[in-house]
């Protein structure tokens, strides 16, 4: 048998991180018996279904590696895998339940159901479709289309069977049928509802197993009833935990942003997002925390995952992010940093060679303080904006000293006799101008570091002179003794 899974979001909204560990443990569940992974866009809600967020639902699983065999853009020989292109088919076996009486007409409005509902619950009944038009006659019919009421198609459900869900995760697990109650299969408007859609889309597509969050579980009765009725064989189920904020209540806006796109936008890369959450809920024996591609799928296993919710981290993700970033090849992270500059307008559409080596320069010593890829326009700001601000507790600790004006005067005067900047001339002339001067290194060093970024913290001050270059350096040091003549610092001047 040939392992057939699907991912089956609604384009309602953004990709959240829930939707995509699922979809993440079915590409590796797939990927891992040689099967085939599925697309399957469930767009029957005409209000809220978008085509922006369609887009963006592929565009995102692209972005994160995980290819599906069949689906939009893809094709394959049970299409369409759009459900608003497959509304024919949900008619055509919706028509057969009424044919075989197993499903009805329900000419109820919203109204009635409501007061009817409050009544059961203060009967303290479960409050389930009573079955009002279950046994309509022709002519009760007749008066209620009369009237212009268009009817749902609501399935019977036998009262006092037990159902079965055998989870592959949790056991069997029993529901019992009086608590379901006759439900809703086609809409007034003749969209079919979540679980009749999925049991013919599932079956009709031969999907094999189900792997999808356990907030699904209360459905999975209402679909073993659909399949048993349409004569399908049902699929095998997983319901893998749901996922938690800190505060251990679902994960929502309010512990943070929960859409992949917000994510991608910041800077996260892909394969660092996977391998994070791979690990929500799943681990190996050895709770090895990084994996390849190839790695990662070898190892994955539904018999790994574990029973009990998974906590996200937001931390967590963006230390694993920052690892990844300190393994990268340099060439490859240029790259990935080249469009966040370019967006901020630091370089230009083209890039020159020597712009290009500017940015392999800074991207190798600011890597190792990158924890997102969007970190570079915070941390490397100075070596693209001419007029920074000075912070002020740098310009309090460090600029703010009699000595400092005519330090930084001599550093330029030295600088401007060089013919070329490098580090080893840098250093050696400052190092040299503490002993001439009777400062200590630092008391050299940092006024120069604050002059050329405005910080005192940041990459080696020999390297980043280096980049800058001579006419920068002496440009912004003569900034530094403009500002400090202006605001007259400690008389310096």
């Amino acid at each position: 048998m040939q392992i057939r899974v699907r991912f089956a979001p609604s384009p309602t909204g953004e990709l959240h991180i829930g939707g995509v560990r699922t979809a993440l443990f079915n590409w590796l569940f797939a990927r891992h018996h040689k099967g085939r992974f599925i697309l399957r866009i469930e767009d029957t809600d005409i209000l809220r279904s978008q085509e922006n967020f369609t887009n963006s639902i592929i565009d995102n699983l692209k972005w994160l590696g995980l290819n599906w065999d069949e689906g939009p853009e893809v094709g394959g020989e049970y299409g369409p895998y759009f459900q608003s292109q497959r509304l024919a088919i949900y008619k055509k076996y919706a028509d057969y339940l009424l044919k075989e009486g197993k499903a009805y007409f329900c000419y109820c409005t919203p109204e009635e159901l409501e007061l009817r509902k409050k009544q059961m619950q203060k009967e303290g009944k479960p409050p389930v479709y009573d079955g009002h038009c279950r046994n309509l006659s022709y002519k009760e019919r007749e008066k209620f289309e009369r009237e212009g009421r268009k009817p749902t198609v609501r399935f019977k459900v036998s009262e006092g069977i037990e159902l079965k869900v055998r989870d592959l995760l949790r056991g069997e697990v029993v529901f019992k049928s009086d608590v379901l109650g006759d439900f809703i299969i086609l809409k007034s408007n003749g969209t079919p509802t979540f679980n009749f859609a999925n049991v013919i889309d599932d079956s009709l597509m031969k999907i094999t197993h189900v792997i999808r969050g356990d907030d699904h579980l209360s459905n999975t009765p209402r679909q073993l009833l659909l399949y048993q009725a349409l004569g399908f064989n049902p699929p095998l189920y997983a319901h893998i935990p749901m996922i938690l904020g800190k505060d251990g209540s679902k994960l929502s806006k309010r512990h943070g942003a929960t859409s992949i796109s917000y994510y991608r936008e910041k800077g996260f890369l892909p394969w660092a997002v996977v391998n994070y959450l791979a690990l929500l809920g799943w681990s190996t024996p050895d709770s090895q925390q990084f994996f390849e591609k190839e790695e990662l799928i070898e190892k994955f296993s539904l018999e790994r995952v574990n029973k009990s919710p998974a906590v996200f981290d937001p931390r967590k993700l963006e230390w694993m992010n920052a690892e990844y970033i300190r393994k990268m090849e340099t060439e490859k992270l240029v790259n990935l940093l080249i469009p966040y500059l370019r967006k901020k307008g630091w370089v230009k559409e083209e890039i020159d060679s020597a712009t290009y080596r500017k940015i392999f320069r800074i991207t190798e010593l600011e890597r190792d303080r990158l924890h997102l890829l969007s970190d570079i326009l915070e941390i490397a700001d100075f070596f693209f904006e001419e007029e920074f601000a000075y912070d002020t507790k740098a310009v309090e600790k460090r600029l703010n000293k009699e000595y400092v004006y005519p330090l930084l005067k001599r550093i330029k005067v030295e600088i401007d006799k060089m013919e070329h900047l490098n580090e080893e001339n840098l250093e050696v002339l400052l190092r040299n101008l503490s002993r001439e001067l009777s400062l200590s290194t630092a008391e050299v060093f940092h006024p120069l570091r604050v002059a050329l970024t405005g910080r005192m913290k940041g990459p080696g001050l020999f390297e980043l002179a280096a980049v800058l270059g001579k006419e920068e350096v002496i440009r912004r040091i003569n900034r530094a003794l403009d500002w400090l003549k202006k605001h007259k610092v400690k008389s310096s001047v």
